[in-house]
């Protein structure tokens, strides 16, 4: 080697090696009227959360957050908390199963959490309504957009809810006159003579949900005077047909329950004025077997018709218990293998020998 080149590498030396990723330090600075319990929750339940989600070292000292990790996951942790404070300033208040989701939607989706949790829908009974994930905002704003809407989703994931929600804010600013609630009451067949008790017995248990549901939303002393004057209306989907509804918002709840038929008969009860919206979980199918479901079929029909619109739930937006969604999540895992399993266990199966 010359001595040139020797002198040159003194100059220039090889740059270090780093020993793993490299690593940068970032810090965020809470507003002083924001109260970081609010934000860090009761004994920092909602600081465990977010420190087992993110591979980041995070050190708390009075109203400074600071995060030391890549710089990808630091970047990640800043977005979180300044999203976690706009929430705040909206008057959310954060749980731990909220921060999650949150942090669900920055990993897999483009909007803003905070624009998403600070859509009110509806204030009624001292709380307020509104979407908790992506898709459930996206459910929302169709709602709003077009006259038929299919809210399509496994349980919990406030298809119903929404939808009824939706219904009393219109009742309330009257766009509409009166909202009508129904359901297929599979389980009697439709055949409901054959019950014990008056009619309103014989039908009360398929639509108990229903009313639970619009206890959460209007005063309870209120509900008995709307529906004896006929401001809401609370029936079985047999009840339905021959009728033309004008100036309603009008639910058909676990469609999937449906069959094509019926679900023809129900869509073309559309009156002017009126809105429609059909929730269903097309996994859970109560019908007899043989007997196709309205909903299953119903997307093949009209799908790209000029303002219908078909939203899709899934396990992502479950509300319920944290539970819910793991459980929706491994039947799909096993629906999905059976189905795999199927052909080759038929194939594999012994023929009986003819004589």
């Amino acid at each position: 080697m010359s001595e040139h080149s020797e002198s040159n590498r003194e100059r220039n030396p090889a740059p270090p090696r780093t020993k793993g990723p490299t690593r940068t330090q970032a810090k965020v600075v809470i507003p002083d009227e924001q109260s970081m319990v609010g934000l860090l929750g009761s004994r920092d339940e909602i600081l465990r959360v977010i420190e087992k989600a993110y591979r980041a070292d995070i050190h708390v000292r009075g109203n400074e957050i600071t995060i030391t990790g890549s710089p990808e996951e630091s970047g990640a942790v800043v977005r979180l908390f300044e999203e976690l404070v706009e929430l705040l300033r909206t008057g959310a208040q954060l749980t731990p199963d909220s921060v999650e989701r949150v942090i669900t939607m920055l990993r897999m989706s483009g909007e803003r959490p905070a624009e998403v949790l600070s859509l009110d829908i509806l204030s009624a009974r001292g709380r307020t309504i509104r979407p908790k994930t992506v898709n459930q905002k996206r459910y929302v704003d169709a709602i709003d957009k077009h006259t038929i809407v299919f809210g399509i989703g496994p349980a919990g994931t406030g298809k119903t809810y929404l939808a009824m929600a939706k219904a009393v804010r219109a009742l309330q600013a009257k766009e509409v006159t009166r909202i009508i609630l129904t359901r297929p009451a599979v389980e009697a067949g439709e055949r409901l003579g054959f019950l014990p008790g008056t009619l309103y017995e014989k039908i009360d248990p398929y639509l108990r949900p229903l009313y639970d549901a619009l206890h959460d939303m209007l005063d309870p002393e209120t509900i008995p005077k709307l529906m004896a004057a006929g401001t809401i209306e609370v029936a079985p989907l047999a009840y339905m047909r021959g009728r033309t509804l004008n100036d309603a918002f009008i639910i058909l709840d676990e469609a999937q329950n449906t069959s094509p038929e019926q679900m023809k008969m129900f869509l073309t009860r559309l009156g002017f004025g009126s809105k429609i919206v059909v929730t269903g979980d097309i996994t859970q199918v109560d019908l007899p077997e043989g007997q196709e479901s309205g909903l299953k079929v119903v997307r093949e029909i009209l799908d790209g018709i000029d303002d219908i619109h078909f939203a899709t739930l899934t396990s992502v937006d479950v509300v319920r218990h944290r539970l819910v969604s793991e459980i929706v999540d491994a039947y799909n895992r096993y629906d999905a293998d059976l189905r795999q399993r199927e052909p080759h266990a038929i194939k594999g199966a012994k023929r009986p020998r003819g004589r």
